[in-house]
């Protein structure tokens, strides 16, 4: 059996309260959440337990405030957490689920990122198969670079300008307006470009129907991330890594919130 690859995440997290709205309000109204989930969540952190899930050695580089446990509760999802500390409370994000199942978020607070300045392994970078980027220091970035492949999401466009460096991917999503760029103003060009639309598929892949009823989307994005990262770094052709990253995003939106629940079976 080939030996699982060697991944890495740069990026955030947040603590996460998923909600459940009767509506999303509108200007001047108030809306009653129920059934509140706490976890530590946001798109580094999904993306790094997505690839735990899938059999990769993960490490997870981030930052984390001073109260909350999040090093802890991510560490239990199976990575390895190289967390910068941070004299501040930690960020955290509201999420509301419509009756449609779609998620709506706010963020209290300002990501927290990890730092070149950081006393972390950076080094290491160069020793993995491959990383997502999702991060905000560019000298991350370029040191992420020196791994063999790099995937950059697009809401990270201004760090990935500001670095110089080359993405071999750039993903984002083609519905999300923070997620539009303008690749004129890259010194290097990605390799590839991949917009996703949900469920009408994306760049050079159909959309997979979901394995169960669709119950949240949040998270999808992020695992399907994953999903093209972990497949490219196994050596599964262009096509066939996309097709797995779909496929890893439609069982994400069978269950709440950002992980499966622990008795949910997976044939990953």
């Amino acid at each position: 059996m080939p030996a699982a690859p060697r991944l890495a995440v740069i990026g955030h997290v947040e603590w996460v309260t998923h909600t459940d709205a009767p509506f999303i309000p509108a200007a001047g109204e108030i809306v009653h959440l129920k059934d509140p989930v706490e976890q530590p969540a946001g798109g580094g952190a999904v993306t790094a337990a997505a690839l735990a899930r899938f059999g990769a050695e993960v490490s997870f580089y981030t930052a984390v405030g001073n109260d909350l446990p999040v090093a802890e509760r991510l560490a239990a999802l199976g990575m390895r957490v190289l967390a910068a500390a941070r004299d501040r409370p930690h960020t955290r994000a509201l999420v509301m689920r419509d009756p449609a199942h779609e998620r709506t978020i706010a963020v209290v607070g300002e990501n927290l990122h990890p730092e070149i300045g950081d006393p972390l392994p950076w080094d290491e970078l160069a020793g993995v198969d491959g990383v997502f980027f999702t991060g905000w220091d560019p000298a991350t970035l370029r040191a992420a670079r020196a791994a063999p492949l790099l995937i950059v999401t697009a809401r990270r466009f201004t760090p990935l300008v500001e670095s110089g460096v080359r993405a071999d991917v750039l993903l984002g999503s083609g519905r999300d307006p923070g997620e539009r760029v303008d690749l004129d103003r890259l010194s290097e060009q990605p390799d590839r470009v991949v917009e996703t639309f949900g469920r009408d598929g994306g760049t050079d892949y159909e959309a997979v129907e979901p394995p169960g009823p669709v119950v949240d989307s949040y998270g999808a994005g992020d695992t399907f991330a994953a999903g093209l990262l972990y497949g490219m770094a196994t050596g599964l052709e262009w096509r066939e890594a996309l097709a797995y990253a779909a496929r890893a995003a439609a069982e994400a939106v069978t269950w709440r919130g950002a992980y499966p629940p622990p008795d949910r079976q997976s044939d990953w």
